[in-house]
């Protein structure tokens, strides 16, 4: 990975989705220090009926090799893993893999709520009467969690509680007051029992991430990060086909990511994870292995996920804080890549001991209501 970037993030009103994806891709390519000639692969998903050849014709590209790959936000762990085979086969020299969205300036554009119920034809119908939306089908199954190991609502609200804390010292991200568990707790019930603090936040925003071969490596502007190991896994769609609701697919994508990589949970010094909902940071840091299936309440607890704790998590302040424009998966790679850089700047910035930058970080996301997942192990060696 030799170039990130972000759009304009947080409440962009003006700019079309479009407009977006092109303010990330010029700013990737501008942080690589590469040329736009170099660039012969591409990856988009989410926009326009031809997705990726409407976006890349709006961005003036014509790749020869492209994906269009789309799993919900697990979608750009699946491209990058995708991206990096190519490379390494000689497929493709440069891969760009880029996103943008309104996803809030919609929403307040129509003047109503979103419908976040899928599917009124194939297997979802089953469910899409009894109001099985995106976020009930999540509540089921934090509710399974803790009737299984006596997860609490305390450990839940926790998680919003230090990505905010993360996101305070971000100033890229849309909310950096503090909040406190009871303010998670007292908060407008959404779905029993997440109430609106559990929930990611609705905002607008893009970012693009710049693959390129090795050979491209000595031309770049900054030291690159390389992709370690990478594992993906696809669950279910219908919520009756899902064997265990304490089990996300990300146990999965997981183990191969690091059996590829040759390194385990304990090498990792930051993670940056799919956190639509809080109940998604506690059972992806049981999947991935950061502790025993059950424990994730407890492991989640006291300030180990804060930038400066034991196993910093979502260093940026995750979908709950920072943004959520929808499929979030990209903007976890770009914050690992900044991490493992050095560049997300004073107070934000992870070190280990000694003042060192971390070596190696996580990125795992996860589509629909835990129905795929991609993880990505990147390092700076």
């Amino acid at each position: 990975m030799v170039g990130v970037a972000l759009s304009d993030c947080g409440r962009v009103d003006g700019p079309t989705p479009y407009a977006l994806h092109a303010q990330a891709a010029r700013r990737a390519l501008a942080d690589s220090g590469l040329d736009r000639s170099v660039i012969d692969g591409f990856a988009s998903a989410g926009l326009g009926i031809l997705a990726p050849v409407e976006v890349a014709e709006y961005l003036g590209l014509r790749p020869t090799w492209v994906d269009s790959t789309s799993v919900g936000g697990s979608t750009w762990e699946v491209m990058a893993a995708h991206a990096a085979d190519a490379i390494a086969a000689g497929h493709a020299n440069a891969v760009l893999l880029v996103y943008g969205s309104t996803a809030r300036a919609d929403i307040k554009a129509r003047r109503r709520t979103s419908n976040l119920s899928f599917g009124a034809r194939g297997p979802l119908q089953f469910e899409a009467p009894y109001g099985h939306t995106l976020v009930s089908k999540y509540a089921m199954a934090a509710r399974r969690h803790m009737h299984e190991y006596g997860t609490t609502l305390e450990q839940l609200a926790s998680v919003a509680v230090q990505a905010r804390a993360n996101a305070g010292t971000n100033p890229d991200a849309m909310f950096r007051d503090p909040i406190t568990v009871e303010d998670v707790l007292s908060g407008e019930m959404i779905a029993d029992p997440f109430t609106k603090l559990h929930c990611c936040i609705r905002s607008d925003g893009g970012c693009a991430v710049l693959l390129a071969a090795e050979d491209y490596v000595p031309d770049t502007a900054k030291a690159p990060v390389w992709i370690l190991g990478a594992g993906t896994s696809v669950s279910h769609t219908t919520m009756s086909e899902w064997e265990d609701f304490t089990v996300s697919p990300a146990a999965v994508s997981g183990r191969l990511a690091f059996e590829r990589a040759g390194l385990t949970p304990a090498d990792v010094d930051l993670a940056e994870v799919y956190d639509a909902f809080t109940y998604m940071t506690l059972v992806t840091m049981e999947d991935l292995g950061f502790c025993a299936k059950g424990e994730g309440g407890a492991f989640v607890e006291k300030g180990r996920l804060l930038r400066d704790g034991e196993l910093p998590v979502n260093t940026d302040g995750g979908g709950l804080s920072a943004c959520h424009p929808g499929m979030r998966g990209l903007f976890l790679l770009v914050e690992a890549v900044r991490q493992l850089r050095g560049e997300a700047g004073p107070g934000r910035q992870v070190t280990k001991a000694g003042g060192r930058l971390p070596e190696v970080a996580l990125a795992s996301g996860t589509g629909g209501w835990f129905c795929s997942s991609g993880t990505v192990i990147l390092g700076r060696g």
